[in-house]
């Protein structure tokens, strides 16, 4: 029981550090974005706006069609 528990905790710990990381690395890509000239400033914005929730779901969304690509056999190109 008790194993289960500190698994647990650690996939909880997990989950909390990657949504962290994301959202610092979205946090340093927006601050560069204040040395964009105002014509750029809202498009950078713009593209650095995506939530923790939205890049997980996209994310797996193209792992899915990834595998499926290989299930079908279509070569993937790295």
């Amino acid at each position: 029981m008790r194993q289960y528990l500190v698994i647990l905790f650690m996939l909880g710990i997990a989950g909390c550090s990657n949504k962290s990381i994301y959202d610092k690395f979205r946090m340093d890509e927006r601050n560069k974005c204040i040395k964009e000239p105002p014509a750029a400033y809202h498009e950078c914005v713009e593209r650095t706006s995506k939530s923790y929730e939205e890049y997980e779901h996209e994310r797996k969304k193209m792992l899915e069609t990834d595998k499926q690509k290989d299930a079908d056999g279509t070569e993937k190109n790295l």
